[in-house]
């Protein structure tokens, strides 16, 4: 039985993103500063759900998730988490959405294939229906792409993706003298227009913007310009 969205939540969507990033300034994932991306651009804040590290916080990470699905309205049949930190966020959702009554199958990946014991490189559930991805980030589509082709080798329809936080920024793709620049896109944009996927996130580097809008005074002033700078010479429509 698959999983179909019900009526929107009573707080709006923008509520629900400004909850998630105050929850993730409290818990330390969602930091200020300067930090080098994959990218090897100075990002000014770092999002590492790595910190999702008790139960405490994995456990309101998946309300959120569930939440904003919920509100999304998509329609999906199992989830499906990526190889490594998608495996805990999968079956973190998994098992909120069971306790909101929505018991879905869920199935992860290993990152080398098993030759003993039950074997292969897939654990869990059997692959089959609409399956939805669930990480944290996406930076330039590269899991989103292995997880896709491992889903349909499967016999499966990847259908969409669930990611914490969308950093509305442009991709970087390589050359062919190899060199690596920056496209107009986003992996967002990418996985949605390119590879024909639905994207769901809790909330954007928009929604963070505002979050600093609102919550003015101190250093917070500061990151707030920084932000907006860097989403001004990286960042997409």
């Amino acid at each position: 039985m698959g999983f179909q969205a019900g009526a929107a939540l009573a707080d709006a969507p923008d509520a629900l993103a400004q909850e998630f990033v105050q929850f993730c300034v409290d818990a330390g994932v969602l930091k200020f500063g300067e930090f080098k991306t994959k990218a090897g651009r100075l990002s000014p804040y770092f999002f590492n759900a790595g910190l999702f590290d008790d139960g405490a916080k994995l456990g309101r990470l998946a309300q959120f998730y569930a939440k904003a699905l919920v509100a999304s309205g998509l329609e999906f049949d199992m989830i499906f988490g990526p190889a490594y930190k998608g495996i805990p966020l999968g079956a973190a959702l998994a098992v909120e959405l069971a306790r909101l009554g929505r018991n879905v199958p869920f199935a992860y990946n290993r990152k080398e294939a098993k030759d003993h014991g039950e074997g292969g490189i897939l654990v869990g559930a059997p692959l089959q229906g609409r399956v939805l991805i669930v990480d944290d980030v996406m930076s330039a589509g590269t899991a989103a792409r292995e997880s896709i082709a491992l889903i349909r080798a499967a016999g499966a329809v990847p259908h969409a993706m669930a990611i914490a936080l969308d950093r509305q920024e442009k991709a970087t793709e390589a050359g062919a003298d190899g060199a690596v620049r920056d496209v107009d896109h986003s992996a967002v944009q990418y996985v949605r227009q390119q590879l024909g996927l639905h994207v769901c996130a809790i909330a954007t580097l928009a929604d963070l913007l505002q979050y600093l809008t609102m919550h003015t005074g101190g250093a917070l002033d500061a990151h707030r310009d920084r932000v907006l700078a860097y989403r001004q010479r990286y960042g997409v429509t």
